[in-house]
């Protein structure tokens, strides 16, 4: 499966907002399911973006560095890459390990990823209406002329 980068302000929030999240030593993913972007055919692929903060790796270098071990690690992944959007924030210990166990614990968080992945807390916003403010359990009474 393809691997395309995620794009725009709008695509990491959605995945941060909305995303579940799965640690591993090494690095946090946070992932939603797979839609296709506005005017796209279905072409199931995972779109991942990479996220390297100064806070978590000073220099320049280091952050190019750890964007480059992973980008080529998912590229290489024997198993392929599930259909998902993910934002990937590698830790410093990226740039340490040996690139085979790099792989393994991208591997091993991957599996944890369903081909749909479910929203966490029930998700807000969307096409949904809102609650009724009329409480299910009230019902219709009757009026004193047989009216209802």
């Amino acid at each position: 499966m393809a691997l395309e980068p995620l794009r725009g302000d709008r695509e990491f929030r959605r995945v941060r907002q909305q995303g579940v999240a799965l640690r591993d030593p090494l690095f946090t993913l946070r992932v939603i399911d797979y839609r296709p972007r506005y005017g796209e055919a279905w072409r199931p692929s995972a779109i991942i973006g990479i996220v390297v903060a100064k806070k978590t790796l000073r220099r320049a270098v280091d952050r190019n560095r750890a964007r480059r071990r992973v980008r080529e690690a998912l590229r290489t992944l024997p198993g392929g890459l599930p259909p998902c959007r993910a934002v990937l924030m590698p830790n410093p210990g990226v740039l340490t390990v040996p690139f085979s166990e790099l792989q393994a614990a991208l591997a091993r968080v991957l599996s944890q990823v369903p081909g749909r992945v479910g929203r966490k807390g029930g998700g807000q916003g969307g096409n949904r209406r809102p609650a009724s403010p009329v409480p299910a359990s009230v019902t219709l009474q009757e009026r004193p002329g047989g009216e209802t």
